[in-house]
Order: C-alpha cells, then structure tokens, then sequence
C-alpha cells in the first residue's frame, strides 16, 4: 500500500486507467489536485472559460472516442454550471467523469455559508449521474473513484461525479488501489436467441435498428454481417450513425420515422442498443403483426418505450454472435439490394426537392470534411438537417445531444472532439441562438492551438421559436428576433480566423480554406429564415 496524498493518489489512479487530458476551471477548492497534475506531467490541463463549456468538452472526448472524459471544477456555483452538459452524457450515454471539489471537510453538512457551499451537492448529481461519490478520508479517494471510473466500463456507460472536500487533496494516507476493469459481459439465454432466429429467419420484411448501445457494444461487423445474412436494411438512430457505410447495399438510412418507408414495410425489427425513442415527441406507430425484438444491455429500456416480442438484456456482441451461428446461411427476406437503393435515393430525391438549400449546404460540408472528419451539430435548423441528411460513414464522427437537445452544446463539444482527435477535421454547426453560449471558448482555442472550425448560421432570430410562432400561432412572433455582432470581427478579436460567406456556392471553398489555416476558424453563413425538417417534410 503506497503512501500518498489524496491529490497524488487521484492523479495516480487517472494515469493508471488511461486518461490523458483534464478539462476545467481552477480554484481553491481542487487546486491540490491540479497541482499534482503539473507535477506529474503525465496529463494534459486544459483550463476553460465556463465549468458547462469543461464538461462539455470531455463530452465530445467521450463521444468521438469511447473512451473516459474527465472535467473538474469547484463545488457550489461551479458543479452546478456543469448540470446540463452532465445531463447530456446521461442522455447520450457517454462515459464522463466529473470531479467536483467540496468545502472543508469539517464543515459539511453543517450550513455555515463558507466560499462554494451547497448543501447535499451530491443529491443533485444523483439524477444526472449512473454514480456518485463523496470522499470523507483520504484512504476513500482511490477506491471512490475506481469504483466511479469502473461504472464507466459496466453495462451502460453514463456519467459519474465523485466529489473530494479540499482539505484531503493534501492529507497523507496509506493509499489501496482496487480494480477499475469492466465485469464480464453478460452472455445470453440460449433460448432467447433461438427464439430471435426464428422470428428472423422467418421474417420477409426483417430490418435492424442501431443505437448508440451497438457502437458502445463495437457490434459494427456482426450488424453488417447479420444484414447480409438475413438481406436485411440496417436503419440507424443518429447516435447510432456509421455503423454501417452509406454505401453498403443494405444500409436503410436514418431513424427518421416519417420518412423512411422500410419501418412501414418491415414485419419483424431487431433493435440493437437503441432505446426506441422517436423523434421529438412523436413515437412509433407500428402495426400489431409488426415484431419488434430489443437487446440492449440496459434492462430497464426493455419495452419503455414500444411493445415488444423479446426483450433480451444482455452483451449485444455475445447475442449477435450467438445469433449468426445459429442462423446458417437460410433467409425468407424478399427484401432486394436494388429495393433498397431505390427507396434511398427516392428519399434522397424528397429531401433534395423539400430543402435544395439544406441539402446543398450538407453536401459542400461532406464533401471538404469527408468520411474521417468530425461534425458536431447543434441545435439549429441546420443542425436538424443534418441528423436527417448528412452521411456518415464512421463510427464517432457524428456527435449530437440525443434527446436532451441541449443549445450551445456543439463549439465546446467539438472543440473536446478535436482534443481527442488532433489529426483529423473537426466542426461544429452553429446557428447564431446557440453560438453565444460558449463563444467566450474561442480564447481556449486559440490558447490551446485547438483547429475547429465553426459554421455559424446567422439569421437574426431563434430560428425554430419564429418556425413554430409562424406555423402553429398565426406569425404572432414573441421573443424571436437576435441582434449579432459582426462575428469576422469577433473571431479576430480573440485571434481567429474569421470569414464569411457571401454565396452559399463558397461554402465548400472557404471551409477548405479554414481547415488549413492552422488556427481556429468561425465561417458566418448568413441564411434565410428556414423551416426546420418537420415543418418542411410533414407538409410535403
């Protein structure tokens, strides 16, 4: 048992599970941590501008990578600026690791009003988090936070909080070092999966539904071996993107359920890591002889959200695996290649005709950005398009807020995406509602030498709020309109590259130009008041 001190045994146990950067603000309460960062030298600080902006840049870490992002701030007003980006990761599922410094602790508890109190912080994170801790000794920072930072690794990944009161960063202890390993994946009931082969097997119309669980699972080959096998289309959630390539014969397009016809055709549906969550507050409108089988490796999302025929909670992997040898090579689809293709590109056809400047705008992105660069959209209209439209060709290249739908979100979760991915392009896609919420985070970028790119679309109006007044109350418009600054001019202040785009046709060449500027770059696209897709699709 080495002998150390809480903030040397913190710092230990990070190195030791791999994490590399720390995102976030210091103060009092965590500055014996953060000095044994520095002392260390093994991990990267990254100091930000705002504790949200902090989390939600180890968000994009966890999101583009898979593996652990970490933050750390004060406690009191601190932990709290932290609560919607946690809300994020617990929506998405992303494994961040949020530590939170505490009052002295002596003093807990006890309402005294010293710097940074809040009362029972921890009960506010427990609706937020999968875990979290609170350390009362120093011998307790270790085995806290290797049980914080095992959760991570078991079943669902979600968000975990540990909070440590400063006065034991410097106590000394005998420190124990417990395992931090994932458990053994959890294999499925043999009858379980005879049952999914008969009922897939059998099926004319089969198709698979991926989530974000089956990217988590790295079930990427047996979903596409399981769609050749069965001639099944594999539709993916937007979180459950690149799972299979745009240009795979059975790749169904996205989970867009009013447009995507093989969910009307489909008589048997195996969901993959997905939680059956519709879009928006729609849901699922399946037929009675329509059955639909669920694995997923959290037991509870079983059923939540639609009825359903099996509902298996165990490794999506194992189950696949288990699946495909029990299968053969005997299929009834009668689904084609050709079919598919053609109800693809007669939706591509559709969104092309609802929406030419969207869809114009998506293409120019894709085509500079390509398959290996990053995209982060926000909460905009163009944002919106793109989890209908855009192609995505690889797994952690496509990074939303799942349904917690959080503005402001994308520039600090790109600029995590770009930490984690130094080599490859990564953009944010902002609408000038949501960009001013981290805007100050231009200064990290240029401080840090973070390359993102923000496409910032400008229309002077929270543009879904004028859709919706315009739409469903008559052009009776209340609290939509925006006064902007010049953002070339604001990029430059803080020693960006700042440019803007005249015609739309530009778009491509002025984002080419920003990716090899070797500096962060804010392209303002200003845009016509746009309908979002629903608006624009339903009508159609």
């Amino acid at each position: 048992m080495p002998r150390m001190s809480g903030a040397e045994a913190l710092v230990a146990l990070l190195v030791r599970d791999g994490i590399k950067v720390v995102f976030g603000l210091p103060g009092v309460q965590i500055m014996g941590a953060v000095d044994a960062i520095y002392r260390d030298k093994s991990i990267r600080w990254i100091s930000t501008r705002h504790e949200q902006t902090a989390a939600y840049m180890a968000y994009g870490y966890a999101m583009t990578t898979g593996k652990t992002g970490v933050a750390m701030v004060l406690p009191g007003p601190g932990a709290l600026n932290t609560a919607a980006a946690i809300g994020t990761a617990y929506a998405a599922s992303a494994p961040v690791l949020l530590i939170s410094g505490q009052i002295e602790s002596q003093n807990v508890g006890l309402h005294r009003g010293v710097l940074h109190e809040l009362d029972e912080q921890i009960d506010i994170f427990r609706y937020l988090t999968k875990y979290c801790g609170r350390v009362k000794r120093a011998e307790d920072i270790p085995v806290i936070l290797s049980e914080a930072l095992r959760q991570l690794k078991t079943q669902r990944p979600r968000p975990v909080e540990i909070e440590v009161p400063f006065d034991l960063w410097s106590k000394q202890g005998e420190m124990i070092f417990t395992s931090t390993e994932r458990e053994k994946p959890i294999p499925p009931e043999p009858a379980d999966v005879k049952n999914i082969a008969a009922i897939l097997g059998s099926a004319r119309r089969p198709m698979i539904l991926a989530g974000r669980g089956a990217i988590k699972a790295g079930v990427a080959k047996e979903i596409t071996q399981l769609a050749e096998r069965l001639k099944a289309p594999v539709v993916m959630t937007p979180e459950g993107q690149g799972l299979i390539p745009c240009e795979h014969p059975f790749y169904g397009g996205n989970f867009t359920l009013w447009l995507n016809s093989i969910f009307k055709e489909s008589d048997a549906i195996l969901v993959v890591g997905s939680r059956l969550r519709a879009s928006g507050n729609t849901r699922l409108n399946l037929k009675p002889e329509q059955k639909v089988i669920q694995i997923d490796c959290d037991a509870e999302e079983l059923g939540r959200n639609h009825r359903i025929e099996i509902g298996i909670s165990a490794d999506a992997g194992l189950t696949l695996t288990a699946l495909l040898q029990i299968l053969g090579n005997k299929t009834a689809s009668h689904w084609q290649a050709a079919e598919i293709a053609h109800l693809r590109n007669g939706l591509k056809k559709k969104l092309e005709k609802a929406a030419p400047l969207q869809m114009s705008i998506i293409n120019s992105i894709h085509q500079v950005l390509g398959n290996e660069g990053i995209i982060v959209p926000d909460i905009t209209n163009l944002g919106y398009w793109c989890d209908i439209a855009y192609p995505v060709n690889r797994i952690y290249s496509y990074v939303d807020s799942s349904y917690f739908g959080t503005l402001g979100f994308a520039f600090p979760t790109a600029l995590g995406a770009k930490i984690a991915n130094p080599e490859k392009p990564v953009a944010a896609i902002c609408g000038d509602g949501g960009f001013p919420y981290a805007s100050a985070e231009l200064a990290t970028a240029v401080q840090e030498k973070i390359n993102v790119v923000i496409m910032l679309f400008t229309d002077n109006a929270y543009g879904t709020v004028t859709s919706i007044q315009r739409r469903q109350y008559g052009g009776r418009y209340i609290g939509n309109k925006l006064h902007n600054p010049d953002y070339v001019k604001f990029a430059e202040a803080f020693g960006a590259v700042g440019m803007r785009v005249e015609k739309h046709a530009e778009l491509g060449k002025k984002l080419s130009e920003a990716l090899k500027a070797n500096r962060p770059a804010l392209i303002e696209i200003p845009v016509p008041q746009l309908d979002t897709p629903w608006d624009t699709l339903l009508r159609d």
